[in-house]
């Protein structure tokens, strides 16, 4: 057998992730220091990039990762389906909600992303709920992110339009009031900060953070409840260091992992922790029913009926 090397790391660990460039670093770094013995290599890009890169390297028989830590579970609910990652019933996962992970173990939420609303602060009505954006008085004054661009947007789709109290009766009142539904979060909220557009539809930090570095914005958690992205991480069934792989999903669910999550200033999504400032207690805010299943099985027809009401921009 043989032995490391003074000075060598005993293990390995190659992860490929979505999170921004630094959050990515800093969640590499504290990992490493944690686990000094596991040496890291990380590839950082968009999912939608990463993902295609990965079906490359699988279509070559040499997948690289061993662990993703990527933007949202119904990527990880369709390679789940194909038999492309492994379960790991992790220890960390009684302190989070059933819905945030994979009952078999397959992907765990690490963090929550919601979408709720933003509004520019010189208007005269604030919001309080999904339905105010369909109000005849909003007409013409709403932008929101395109599902046939944004990741989150379709989503907040497919959370909606499955709603039975919203549904594509929802989105068809929102095309009625001329809602401008393109691009993606960040000019969406450039609109709203601007005064372009009075009212939108946006991810929490987007909203928060920009109000605290002195845009006049507000943002609601509207009443029905907010859908979320939740950045899962998940190991594929073709790890080579396994070991490594459960120490690094068991760290990024740990408190410490969570610490990370809230010192980058988002939500994270382990029950006992707490949020950012200018958020709400955790309790205020209100998650609505989300199906990864569903969300995969009817995207394609869902960006199709999407593009059909709205126009495909």
């Amino acid at each position: 057998m043989m032995l490391p090397v003074a000075g060598q790391a005993a293990e390995k660990l190659v992860l490929y992730t979505s999170q921004p460039n630094q959050d990515a670093q800093t969640t590499v770094d504290a990992f490493k220091a944690a686990n000094p013995d596991v040496e890291v290599e990380w590839v950082r890009d968009g999912t939608t990039k990463l993902m295609a890169k990965l079906r490359a390297e699988i279509a070559a028989g040499d997948p690289r990762p061993d662990v993703l830590l990527i933007a949202d579970t119904v990527t990880l609910e369709g390679m789940k389906g194909e038999g492309l990652l492994q379960a790991y019933k992790s220890p960390e996962a009684s302190a989070y909600e059933d819905a945030l992970y994979d009952a078999d173990g397959f992907y765990y939420s690490t963090k929550l992303i919601t979408t709720g609303i933003v509004y520019n602060t010189g208007v005269k009505k604030a919001p309080t709920s999904w339905k105010d954006l369909v109000d005849p008085a909003l007409k013409n004054q709403v932008v929101m992110p395109s599902p046939l661009y944004s990741g989150a947007a379709l989503i907040h789709l497919s959370t909606l339009t499955e709603n039975k109290d919203l549904g594509w009766d929802y989105y068809q009142a929102l095309a009625a009031n001329e809602a401008r539904a393109q691009g993606g979060n960040g000019g969406t909220f450039k609109a709203v900060a601007s005064g372009e557009k009075p009212y939108g539809v946006v991810v929490d930090f987007l909203a928060i953070r920009g109000k605290a570095n002195g845009s006049p914005v507000d943002f609601v958690f509207p009443s029905e409840g907010v859908t979320y992205v939740t950045e899962p991480v998940a190991i594929l069934k073709t790890a080579k260091n396994v070991d490594a792989a459960h120490k690094f999903v068991d760290f990024v669910l740990s408190g410490k992992g969570q610490e990370l999550v809230l010192d980058m200033g988002y939500v994270p999504a382990r029950g006992d922790m707490a949020l950012p400032a200018g958020f709400p207690a955790r309790d205020a805010i209100k998650l609505m029913d989300f199906n990864p299943a569903i969300a995969l099985e009817q995207a394609e027809a869902n960006k199709k009926k999407f593009a059909d009401i709205f126009g495909a921009e």
